[in-house]
Protein backbone atom coordinates (compact mmCIF):
# COMPACT_ATOMS: atom_id res chain seq x y z
CA UNK A 1 0.00 0.00 0.00
CA UNK A 2 1.38 3.84 -0.94
CA UNK A 3 1.76 6.33 1.54
CA UNK A 4 -1.33 8.10 2.54
CA UNK A 5 -1.58 11.30 1.19
CA UNK A 6 -2.25 12.44 5.00
CA UNK A 7 1.39 12.49 5.24
CA UNK A 8 2.24 13.93 2.01
CA UNK A 9 2.34 10.89 -0.30
CA UNK A 10 -0.69 9.15 -1.93
CA UNK A 11 -3.22 6.88 -1.47
CA UNK A 12 -4.13 4.59 -4.35
CA UNK A 13 -6.06 6.74 -6.72
CA UNK A 14 -5.61 9.88 -4.64
CA UNK A 15 -7.53 13.21 -5.66
CA UNK A 16 -5.49 15.47 -7.81
CA UNK A 17 -5.98 19.22 -9.11
CA UNK A 18 -4.13 20.21 -12.04
CA UNK A 19 -3.76 23.53 -12.97
CA UNK A 20 -2.13 24.76 -16.24
CA UNK A 21 -3.71 21.76 -17.86
CA UNK A 22 -3.80 23.54 -20.81
CA UNK A 23 -0.20 24.32 -21.01
CA UNK A 24 2.79 22.40 -22.13
CA UNK A 25 3.54 20.16 -18.96
CA UNK A 26 -0.22 20.33 -17.76
CA UNK A 27 -1.28 18.85 -20.86
CA UNK A 28 1.16 16.09 -20.70
CA UNK A 29 0.77 15.29 -16.86
CA UNK A 30 -2.77 14.86 -16.81
CA UNK A 31 -2.33 11.36 -19.06
CA UNK A 32 0.45 10.62 -16.67
CA UNK A 33 -1.55 10.73 -13.60
CA UNK A 34 -4.35 8.94 -15.02
CA UNK A 35 -2.19 6.06 -15.94
CA UNK A 36 -1.37 6.14 -12.06
CA UNK A 37 -4.90 5.14 -11.27
CA UNK A 38 -5.19 9.07 -9.82
CA UNK A 39 -8.63 10.92 -9.91
CA UNK A 40 -7.55 14.18 -11.44
CA UNK A 41 -9.76 17.25 -11.63
CA UNK A 42 -8.30 20.47 -14.05
CA UNK A 43 -8.63 23.89 -13.41
CA UNK A 44 -9.06 26.13 -16.57
CA UNK A 45 -10.34 29.45 -17.54
CA UNK A 46 -12.10 28.03 -20.30
CA UNK A 47 -12.95 24.62 -19.79
CA UNK A 48 -13.97 24.29 -23.65
CA UNK A 49 -9.93 23.75 -24.07
CA UNK A 50 -10.23 20.42 -21.98
CA UNK A 51 -13.24 18.79 -22.81
CA UNK A 52 -11.24 18.60 -26.22
CA UNK A 53 -8.96 16.46 -25.08
CA UNK A 54 -10.77 13.53 -24.14
CA UNK A 55 -9.43 12.50 -21.28
CA UNK A 56 -12.09 9.24 -19.67
CA UNK A 57 -12.98 10.24 -16.14
CA UNK A 58 -11.08 13.88 -15.67
CA UNK A 59 -13.31 16.41 -13.96
CA UNK A 60 -13.14 19.93 -15.14
CA UNK A 61 -13.39 22.58 -13.05
CA UNK A 62 -13.88 26.44 -14.02
CA UNK A 63 -11.77 28.66 -12.48
CA UNK A 64 -8.79 31.12 -12.62
CA UNK A 65 -6.07 31.40 -10.52
CA UNK A 66 -6.21 35.34 -10.10
CA UNK A 67 -10.05 35.44 -9.29
CA UNK A 68 -9.61 33.83 -5.69
CA UNK A 69 -13.49 33.64 -5.39
CA UNK A 70 -13.38 30.54 -8.36
CA UNK A 71 -10.93 28.23 -6.05
CA UNK A 72 -12.59 26.93 -3.33
CA UNK A 73 -15.22 24.93 -5.68
CA UNK A 74 -11.93 23.55 -7.40
CA UNK A 75 -10.06 22.77 -4.37
CA UNK A 76 -12.71 21.27 -2.54
CA UNK A 77 -12.08 17.89 -1.72
CA UNK A 78 -8.45 17.51 -3.10
CA UNK A 79 -5.46 15.79 -1.22
CA UNK A 80 -2.45 17.20 -3.72
CA UNK A 81 -2.65 20.22 -6.17
CA UNK A 82 -0.50 20.54 -8.64
CA UNK A 83 0.77 24.39 -9.66
CA UNK A 84 1.55 24.85 -12.72
CA UNK A 85 0.77 28.49 -13.90
CA UNK A 86 2.77 31.76 -14.64
CA UNK A 87 1.72 34.61 -16.08
CA UNK A 88 4.43 35.31 -18.61
CA UNK A 89 2.77 34.66 -21.97
CA UNK A 90 -0.62 36.08 -20.38
CA UNK A 91 0.92 39.16 -19.68
CA UNK A 92 4.89 40.01 -20.32
CA UNK A 93 4.41 43.68 -18.56
CA UNK A 94 3.44 42.74 -15.11
CA UNK A 95 3.87 38.42 -14.94
CA UNK A 96 5.87 38.90 -11.85
CA UNK A 97 3.22 40.55 -9.58
CA UNK A 98 0.71 38.72 -11.10
CA UNK A 99 2.45 35.31 -10.02
CA UNK A 100 2.56 36.82 -6.83
CA UNK A 101 -0.77 37.19 -6.64
CA UNK A 102 -1.88 34.45 -7.63
CA UNK A 103 -0.01 32.20 -5.54
CA UNK A 104 -1.17 34.03 -2.58
CA UNK A 105 -4.18 33.21 -3.56
CA UNK A 106 -3.73 29.70 -4.64
CA UNK A 107 -2.19 28.77 -1.28
CA UNK A 108 -5.18 30.40 1.08
CA UNK A 109 -7.96 28.49 -1.13
CA UNK A 110 -5.93 25.48 -0.82
CA UNK A 111 -5.30 25.89 3.31
CA UNK A 112 -9.42 26.48 3.33
CA UNK A 113 -9.95 23.32 1.55
CA UNK A 114 -8.09 21.05 3.58
CA UNK A 115 -5.19 20.40 0.83
CA UNK A 116 -2.82 18.36 2.30
CA UNK A 117 0.25 19.21 -0.19
CA UNK A 118 1.10 21.57 -2.99
CA UNK A 119 3.56 20.37 -5.76
CA UNK A 120 5.28 23.67 -7.67
CA UNK A 121 7.39 23.39 -10.87
CA UNK A 122 9.87 26.20 -10.50
CA UNK A 123 13.10 27.44 -12.43
CA UNK A 124 16.44 26.39 -11.63
CA UNK A 125 19.34 29.33 -10.53
CA UNK A 126 21.19 30.93 -7.68
CA UNK A 127 22.74 33.55 -6.76
CA UNK A 128 22.85 37.46 -7.23
CA UNK A 129 21.41 38.58 -10.70
CA UNK A 130 18.81 36.27 -11.08
CA UNK A 131 17.02 37.71 -14.19
CA UNK A 132 13.17 38.41 -13.77
CA UNK A 133 12.28 35.49 -15.10
CA UNK A 134 13.72 33.22 -12.73
CA UNK A 135 13.81 35.18 -9.75
CA UNK A 136 9.64 35.31 -10.18
CA UNK A 137 9.71 31.57 -10.95
CA UNK A 138 11.41 31.51 -7.28
CA UNK A 139 9.22 33.99 -5.63
CA UNK A 140 5.88 31.83 -6.66
CA UNK A 141 7.86 29.11 -4.67
CA UNK A 142 7.93 30.92 -1.96
CA UNK A 143 4.55 32.44 -1.77
CA UNK A 144 3.08 29.30 -1.82
CA UNK A 145 5.01 28.33 1.21
CA UNK A 146 3.91 31.08 2.84
CA UNK A 147 0.69 28.87 3.46
CA UNK A 148 0.29 25.78 5.92
CA UNK A 149 0.13 23.32 2.97
CA UNK A 150 3.14 21.50 2.28
CA UNK A 151 4.69 22.64 -0.79
CA UNK A 152 7.21 19.77 -2.84
CA UNK A 153 8.95 22.58 -5.29
CA UNK A 154 11.13 21.00 -8.37
CA UNK A 155 13.18 23.34 -9.87
CA UNK A 156 14.54 22.85 -13.66
CA UNK A 157 16.40 24.54 -16.59
CA UNK A 158 15.40 23.80 -20.18
CA UNK A 159 13.07 21.33 -20.68
CA UNK A 160 13.73 19.28 -23.88
CA UNK A 161 10.58 18.17 -25.41
CA UNK A 162 8.76 18.11 -29.10
CA UNK A 163 6.72 21.91 -28.35
CA UNK A 164 8.91 23.21 -25.92
CA UNK A 165 9.53 26.89 -26.25
CA UNK A 166 13.67 26.56 -24.93
CA UNK A 167 13.94 23.46 -27.35
CA UNK A 168 12.42 25.39 -30.47
CA UNK A 169 14.35 28.58 -30.02
CA UNK A 170 17.53 25.86 -29.94
CA UNK A 171 16.28 23.93 -33.03
CA UNK A 172 15.31 27.15 -35.14
CA UNK A 173 18.89 28.31 -34.72
CA UNK A 174 20.34 25.83 -35.36
CA UNK A 175 18.15 24.88 -38.64
CA UNK A 176 18.60 28.48 -39.86
CA UNK A 177 21.38 30.24 -39.01
CA UNK A 178 24.71 28.26 -39.92
CA UNK A 179 27.22 30.92 -38.80
CA UNK A 180 26.08 32.43 -35.50
CA UNK A 181 26.81 35.71 -33.61
CA UNK A 182 25.78 35.13 -30.48
CA UNK A 183 26.36 37.45 -27.10
CA UNK A 184 28.23 36.22 -24.06
CA UNK A 185 25.44 34.33 -22.74
CA UNK A 186 25.92 30.94 -25.00
CA UNK A 187 28.78 30.40 -22.88
CA UNK A 188 26.17 30.40 -19.68
CA UNK A 189 26.26 26.81 -18.52
CA UNK A 190 22.52 24.92 -18.23
CA UNK A 191 21.55 21.44 -17.56
CA UNK A 192 18.59 20.60 -19.46
CA UNK A 193 16.25 17.96 -18.73
CA UNK A 194 14.15 15.68 -20.83
CA UNK A 195 10.26 16.15 -20.61
CA UNK A 196 9.61 13.06 -19.66
CA UNK A 197 11.84 13.32 -17.05
CA UNK A 198 10.54 16.07 -15.53
CA UNK A 199 6.93 13.91 -15.71
CA UNK A 200 8.71 11.19 -14.25
CA UNK A 201 9.69 13.60 -11.14
CA UNK A 202 6.62 15.04 -11.06
CA UNK A 203 4.24 12.25 -10.66
CA UNK A 204 6.86 10.44 -8.99
CA UNK A 205 6.94 12.59 -5.75
CA UNK A 206 3.39 11.39 -4.66
CA UNK A 207 4.74 8.16 -4.28
CA UNK A 208 7.66 9.23 -1.93
CA UNK A 209 6.88 10.76 1.69
CA UNK A 210 10.28 11.96 2.00
CA UNK A 211 9.78 14.76 -0.71
CA UNK A 212 6.97 16.60 0.91
CA UNK A 213 8.03 20.30 1.80
CA UNK A 214 11.34 19.94 0.24
CA UNK A 215 12.68 21.64 -2.84
CA UNK A 216 14.44 20.19 -5.41
CA UNK A 217 16.86 20.83 -8.79
CA UNK A 218 16.18 18.15 -11.47
CA UNK A 219 18.59 17.56 -13.89
CA UNK A 220 19.66 15.44 -16.61
CA UNK A 221 22.80 15.06 -15.43
CA UNK A 222 24.77 16.19 -18.43
CA UNK A 223 26.27 19.88 -18.26
CA UNK A 224 26.87 22.02 -21.11
CA UNK A 225 26.58 25.94 -22.34
CA UNK A 226 24.36 26.99 -24.09
CA UNK A 227 26.62 26.90 -27.62
CA UNK A 228 27.11 23.37 -26.94
CA UNK A 229 22.99 22.81 -26.91
CA UNK A 230 22.90 24.52 -30.56
CA UNK A 231 25.87 22.80 -31.94
CA UNK A 232 24.50 19.29 -30.40
CA UNK A 233 21.26 19.96 -32.21
CA UNK A 234 22.39 21.33 -35.42
CA UNK A 235 24.26 17.65 -35.75
CA UNK A 236 20.93 16.03 -35.39
CA UNK A 237 19.66 18.26 -37.96
CA UNK A 238 22.84 17.32 -40.22
CA UNK A 239 23.80 21.24 -39.92
CA UNK A 240 27.17 22.14 -38.55
CA UNK A 241 27.52 25.29 -37.38
CA UNK A 242 29.45 28.01 -36.00
CA UNK A 243 29.29 30.47 -33.09
CA UNK A 244 31.05 33.66 -32.92
CA UNK A 245 30.55 35.57 -29.51
CA UNK A 246 30.45 39.63 -29.06
CA UNK A 247 30.47 41.57 -25.94
CA UNK A 248 27.83 44.52 -27.65
CA UNK A 249 24.57 42.45 -27.51
CA UNK A 250 22.44 43.07 -24.91
CA UNK A 251 19.59 41.22 -24.07
CA UNK A 252 16.76 42.77 -25.37
CA UNK A 253 18.97 42.94 -28.82
CA UNK A 254 19.38 39.21 -28.21
CA UNK A 255 15.36 38.42 -28.10
CA UNK A 256 14.96 41.08 -30.97
CA UNK A 257 17.27 38.65 -32.82
CA UNK A 258 15.48 35.57 -31.61
CA UNK A 259 11.97 36.80 -32.33
CA UNK A 260 13.00 37.37 -35.69
CA UNK A 261 14.74 33.99 -36.43
CA UNK A 262 12.73 31.65 -34.36
CA UNK A 263 8.66 30.95 -33.66
CA UNK A 264 9.22 32.47 -30.31
CA UNK A 265 7.20 35.89 -29.42
CA UNK A 266 9.23 38.96 -28.16
CA UNK A 267 7.04 38.44 -24.98
CA UNK A 268 8.36 35.30 -24.28
CA UNK A 269 11.71 36.11 -25.61
CA UNK A 270 12.87 39.02 -23.75
CA UNK A 271 12.51 36.57 -20.09
CA UNK A 272 13.98 33.72 -21.71
CA UNK A 273 16.60 35.68 -23.20
CA UNK A 274 17.48 37.23 -19.75
CA UNK A 275 17.58 33.97 -17.73
CA UNK A 276 20.21 33.05 -19.97
CA UNK A 277 22.82 35.24 -18.79
CA UNK A 278 22.52 32.75 -15.25
CA UNK A 279 23.99 29.84 -14.74
CA UNK A 280 21.63 26.52 -14.57
CA UNK A 281 23.29 23.85 -12.93
CA UNK A 282 21.76 21.19 -10.23
CA UNK A 283 23.60 22.27 -7.11
CA UNK A 284 22.35 19.05 -5.43
CA UNK A 285 20.73 15.72 -6.60
CA UNK A 286 19.02 14.42 -3.39
CA UNK A 287 15.77 13.74 -5.99
CA UNK A 288 18.00 11.13 -8.20
CA UNK A 289 18.35 9.07 -4.88
CA UNK A 290 14.50 9.33 -3.60
CA UNK A 291 13.39 8.86 -7.12
CA UNK A 292 15.77 7.00 -9.01
CA UNK A 293 15.38 6.72 -12.91
CA UNK A 294 17.04 6.18 -15.77
CA UNK A 295 17.72 9.92 -16.37
CA UNK A 296 17.41 10.65 -20.84
CA UNK A 297 20.93 12.15 -22.20
CA UNK A 298 20.72 15.28 -24.05
CA UNK A 299 21.26 14.11 -27.37
CA UNK A 300 18.79 11.41 -27.57
CA UNK A 301 16.12 13.40 -25.72
CA UNK A 302 16.69 15.71 -28.80
CA UNK A 303 16.57 12.98 -31.93
CA UNK A 304 13.03 11.90 -29.95
CA UNK A 305 11.79 15.74 -29.92
CA UNK A 306 12.77 15.69 -33.95
CA UNK A 307 11.31 12.50 -34.67
CA UNK A 308 8.36 13.20 -32.96
CA UNK A 309 7.95 16.52 -34.77
CA UNK A 310 8.35 14.72 -38.14
CA UNK A 311 5.67 12.09 -37.42
CA UNK A 312 3.23 15.40 -36.18
CA UNK A 313 3.30 13.20 -32.85
CA UNK A 314 3.50 16.28 -30.56
CA UNK A 315 1.13 15.60 -27.97
CA UNK A 316 1.42 19.49 -26.10
CA UNK A 317 3.10 22.70 -27.22
CA UNK A 318 4.05 26.09 -25.74
CA UNK A 319 1.58 27.63 -27.74
CA UNK A 320 -0.78 26.11 -25.75
CA UNK A 321 -1.02 29.26 -23.71
CA UNK A 322 -3.13 31.85 -24.99
CA UNK A 323 -1.77 35.54 -25.31
CA UNK A 324 -2.54 38.83 -23.50
CA UNK A 325 -4.83 39.54 -27.06
CA UNK A 326 -6.59 36.62 -26.53
CA UNK A 327 -7.46 36.46 -22.82
CA UNK A 328 -9.03 39.85 -22.85
CA UNK A 329 -12.95 39.11 -22.94
CA UNK A 330 -14.72 39.61 -26.61
CA UNK A 331 -16.06 42.92 -26.48
CA UNK A 332 -19.63 41.83 -27.26
CA UNK A 333 -21.80 44.77 -28.84
CA UNK A 334 -21.42 47.58 -31.44
CA UNK A 335 -19.16 48.59 -33.25
CA UNK A 336 -18.62 45.34 -35.03
CA UNK A 337 -17.18 45.80 -38.61
CA UNK A 338 -17.89 42.69 -41.01
CA UNK A 339 -17.04 40.40 -44.16
CA UNK A 340 -19.03 37.54 -44.83
CA UNK A 341 -18.89 35.40 -47.77
CA UNK A 342 -21.17 32.57 -48.62
CA UNK A 343 -19.98 29.96 -51.29
CA UNK A 344 -22.31 27.33 -52.84
CA UNK A 345 -20.05 24.29 -53.90
CA UNK A 346 -21.06 20.88 -55.18
CA UNK A 347 -18.52 19.63 -52.64
CA UNK A 348 -19.76 17.52 -49.69
CA UNK A 349 -19.73 19.37 -46.83
CA UNK A 350 -17.49 16.74 -45.15
CA UNK A 351 -14.68 17.10 -48.31
CA UNK A 352 -15.07 21.06 -47.89
CA UNK A 353 -14.68 21.34 -43.65
CA UNK A 354 -11.70 19.02 -44.72
CA UNK A 355 -9.86 21.81 -46.04
CA UNK A 356 -11.13 24.60 -43.19
CA UNK A 357 -9.56 22.45 -40.64
CA UNK A 358 -6.20 22.30 -42.36
CA UNK A 359 -5.86 26.05 -42.83
CA UNK A 360 -2.63 27.77 -41.73
CA UNK A 361 0.77 26.35 -40.51
CA UNK A 362 2.72 24.48 -43.62
CA UNK A 363 -1.01 24.43 -45.71
CA UNK A 364 -1.44 27.83 -45.79
CA UNK A 365 -4.22 30.10 -46.35
CA UNK A 366 -5.17 29.18 -49.74
CA UNK A 367 -4.69 32.61 -51.52
CA UNK A 368 -1.96 35.75 -50.92
CA UNK A 369 0.16 33.51 -48.49
CA UNK A 370 3.09 36.32 -49.35
CA UNK A 371 0.54 38.65 -48.02
CA UNK A 372 -0.55 37.05 -44.63
CA UNK A 373 3.09 35.94 -44.43
CA UNK A 374 4.18 39.89 -44.70
CA UNK A 375 1.24 40.43 -42.03
CA UNK A 376 2.77 38.07 -39.79
CA UNK A 377 6.68 39.67 -40.26
CA UNK A 378 4.93 43.11 -39.41
CA UNK A 379 3.37 41.78 -36.40
CA UNK A 380 6.79 40.32 -34.93
CA UNK A 381 8.74 43.05 -36.04
CA UNK A 382 6.21 45.38 -33.59
CA UNK A 383 6.65 42.33 -30.90
CA UNK A 384 3.45 40.11 -31.96
CA UNK A 385 3.43 36.34 -32.09
CA UNK A 386 3.69 36.65 -36.33
CA UNK A 387 2.83 33.94 -38.51
CA UNK A 388 5.63 31.57 -37.67
CA UNK A 389 3.99 29.12 -34.34
CA UNK A 390 2.62 27.01 -36.87
CA UNK A 391 0.19 24.55 -36.20
CA UNK A 392 0.56 21.92 -33.40
CA UNK A 393 -0.60 19.43 -36.21
CA UNK A 394 -1.44 19.35 -39.49
CA UNK A 395 -4.71 18.10 -39.73
CA UNK A 396 -6.12 18.09 -36.10
CA UNK A 397 -7.25 20.69 -34.08
CA UNK A 398 -9.17 21.05 -30.75
CA UNK A 399 -10.29 24.23 -28.82
CA UNK A 400 -7.07 25.90 -27.44
CA UNK A 401 -4.56 25.26 -30.41
CA UNK A 402 -2.68 27.92 -32.46
CA UNK A 403 -2.95 28.56 -36.06
CA UNK A 404 -0.18 31.23 -36.77
CA UNK A 405 -1.22 33.90 -35.42
CA UNK A 406 -4.93 33.10 -34.39
CA UNK A 407 -5.89 30.27 -31.39
CA UNK A 408 -8.84 28.10 -32.29
CA UNK A 409 -12.11 29.15 -29.94
CA UNK A 410 -14.58 27.13 -31.43
CA UNK A 411 -14.60 23.84 -33.11
CA UNK A 412 -17.24 21.70 -33.94
CA UNK A 413 -16.16 18.47 -36.24
CA UNK A 414 -17.56 18.76 -40.05
CA UNK A 415 -19.69 21.92 -39.53
CA UNK A 416 -17.47 24.67 -37.49
CA UNK A 417 -14.28 26.34 -37.05
CA UNK A 418 -13.74 29.57 -35.21
CA UNK A 419 -10.61 31.67 -34.70
CA UNK A 420 -9.81 34.34 -32.38
CA UNK A 421 -6.89 36.63 -33.28
CA UNK A 422 -3.32 36.86 -31.19
CA UNK A 423 -1.77 39.55 -33.51
CA UNK A 424 -0.99 42.98 -32.33
CA UNK A 425 -4.05 44.74 -33.48
CA UNK A 426 -6.03 48.26 -32.47
CA UNK A 427 -9.01 46.24 -32.15
CA UNK A 428 -10.50 42.12 -31.57
CA UNK A 429 -10.57 39.72 -34.38
CA UNK A 430 -12.53 37.08 -34.96
CA UNK A 431 -12.53 34.73 -38.38
CA UNK A 432 -15.09 31.98 -37.98
CA UNK A 433 -16.16 29.40 -41.11
CA UNK A 434 -19.12 27.52 -41.02
CA UNK A 435 -20.06 24.56 -43.27
CA UNK A 436 -23.83 23.55 -44.02
CA UNK A 437 -25.26 20.73 -45.91
CA UNK A 438 -27.42 21.89 -48.94
CA UNK A 439 -29.40 19.91 -52.10
CA UNK A 440 -26.39 18.67 -54.38
CA UNK A 441 -23.50 20.02 -52.10
CA UNK A 442 -22.50 22.12 -49.27
CA UNK A 443 -22.42 25.56 -48.46
CA UNK A 444 -19.37 27.45 -46.62
CA UNK A 445 -20.26 30.34 -44.74
CA UNK A 446 -17.21 32.84 -44.22
CA UNK A 447 -17.37 35.42 -41.40
CA UNK A 448 -14.60 38.05 -40.94
CA UNK A 449 -15.53 40.34 -37.59
CA UNK A 450 -14.14 43.32 -35.87
CA UNK A 451 -14.52 45.21 -33.11
CA UNK A 452 -12.60 48.66 -33.27
CA UNK A 453 -10.92 50.21 -30.64
CA UNK A 454 -11.73 53.48 -30.96
CA UNK A 455 -10.97 56.42 -33.98
CA UNK A 456 -7.64 53.83 -34.94
CA UNK A 457 -9.16 50.66 -35.00
CA UNK A 458 -11.82 52.17 -37.81
CA UNK A 459 -9.28 54.02 -39.52
CA UNK A 460 -7.37 50.24 -39.67
CA UNK A 461 -10.56 48.49 -40.77
CA UNK A 462 -11.24 50.54 -43.41
CA UNK A 463 -7.70 51.53 -45.13
CA UNK A 464 -7.17 47.74 -45.47
CA UNK A 465 -10.73 47.29 -46.67
CA UNK A 466 -10.19 46.58 -50.16
CA UNK A 467 -7.11 44.09 -49.40
CA UNK A 468 -9.49 42.36 -46.75
CA UNK A 469 -12.53 41.89 -49.24
CA UNK A 470 -9.88 40.56 -52.28
CA UNK A 471 -8.54 38.08 -49.42
CA UNK A 472 -11.62 37.07 -47.87
CA UNK A 473 -13.45 36.42 -51.15
CA UNK A 474 -10.83 34.57 -52.85
CA UNK A 475 -9.74 32.47 -49.95
CA UNK A 476 -13.81 31.32 -49.78
CA UNK A 477 -13.71 30.73 -53.29
CA UNK A 478 -10.83 28.22 -53.00
CA UNK A 479 -11.41 26.78 -50.17
CA UNK A 480 -15.32 25.68 -51.67
CA UNK A 481 -13.46 24.90 -55.32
Amino acid sequence: MSPSASGGGRRQGARILVTGATGYIGSRLVPELLARGHRVRCLARDPRKLLSRGWDGVEVAAGDVLRAETLPPALAGIDVAYYLVHSMQGDPRNFAGKDREAARAFAAAAAACGVRRIVYLGGLGSGEGLSEHLRSRQETGDVLREGPTPVTELRAAIIVGSGSASFEIIRDLARKLPVMICPRWVNSRCEPIAVRDVLGYLSGVLDEPRTVGRTFEIGGGEVYTYADLMRICGEETGRRIRILTVPFLTPRLSAYWLNLVTAVPMSIAFPLVEGLRNDVVCRETSVRDLLPRDLLPFREAVRLALRQEKKAEVASRWTGASSAAAAEPWADGSPLLADRREVATSLPPGAVFERVRRVGGENGWYYADTLWALRGALDRFVGGVGMRRGRRDPVELRVGDAVDFWRVERFEEGRLLGLRAEMKLPGQARLTFEVEPREGGSLLRQTAEFHPDGPAGRAYWYALLPVHRLIFRRMAERIAA
